[in-house]
């Protein structure tokens, strides 16, 4: 690839990433990805089309709405920055092929439906088809063999771990005093373990990575979690796993050749 390429490629990584910052911010609270047009969401005031360049008018505004001079998120430059990354990145290691804007668009849906995730412990199902969509496009016939083949696994595996939490915290409702996170979550008849977003996710995983690294980065994906989710356990937080499963997803695709070298060395 050329630099006049990379520059291009950047530049539509840093234009998708703020239209994440849009989806992000109005898909959850039910409002319209197109209508009304940008605007402060303090003063909703409408921005001007200076106001609305990728990062850079952040940087020229000082991190600071133009008319009312409220605080701007460093959210909104960090993801187009993060997206403007995933393009590059992808794009580094493909090459100049359409199979590179598939799998950087599904990577760029996993970076908004974690943010969501992480802020509202729940996830539109609309981006997570679409990305999973974009991972199916990678290799149509693989892909979706695999996605399925994933998304039954984690169904199982879902049941499996419900079941388990079930009958465990039913026992310990009839011995100890329930824990203060549980006051709002209504046990009975069932209780999920996970949700049908990280089935999801782990389809994607699936049609993108294939079986053998895709179950590596499963397992990666519950390894960077566990510090964390024990972190929050002890302040009664619930910590969601999207996040996780799409960084797990992200470093596998980054060091797959090494990592299908590595596992493939076991098994001689």
């Amino acid at each position: 690839m050329s630099v006049e390429h990379f520059i291009l490629v950047a530049l539509l990584g840093l234009a998708i990433g703020s239209f994440l910052n849009v989806l992000i911010y109005r898909i959850p609270e039910g409002k319209s990805v197109s209508f009304p047009a940008s605007h402060c969401p303090s003063c909703q005031t409408p921005l001007k089309a200076w106001h609305n360049i990728p990062f850079f008018s952040w940087l020229l505004l000082g991190g600071k709405c133009a008319f009312c001079k409220t605080k701007i998120s460093f959210q909104y430059p960090l993801i187009e920055l993060l997206s403007s990354l995933i393009f590059v990145t992808v794009f580094f290691i493909l090459g100049w092929h359409l199979q590179s804007l598939f799998l950087a668009s599904s990577f760029v849906l996993l970076l908004a439906l974690s943010i969501i995730d992480w802020r509202y412990k729940a996830v539109p199902d609309s981006l997570n088809l679409l990305a999973l969509l974009f991972a199916i496009m990678l290799a149509p016939k693989t892909g979706f063999e695999n996605a399925l083949l994933f998304a039954g696994g984690f169904t199982l595996l879902r049941f499996v771990m419900s079941y388990y939490l079930f009958k465990k915290f039913t026992f310990l409702e009839n011995t100890a005093k329930p824990a203060s996170w549980r006051k709002n979550y209504n046990t009975f008849p069932h209780f999920e373990a996970m949700g049908e977003a990280d089935i999801m996710v782990a389809a994607t995983m699936g049609a993108i990575l294939g079986v053998q690294v895709g179950l590596f980065a499963i397992f990666l994906s519950a390894l960077l979690t566990l510090p964390v989710a024990l972190f929050r356990a002890s302040t009664d937080k619930q910590t969601p796993f999207v996040p996780f499963l799409s960084a797990a997803l992200f470093i596998c695709f980054l060091f797959y050749p090494h990592i299908q070298q590595w596992l493939g060395s076991l098994y001689v």
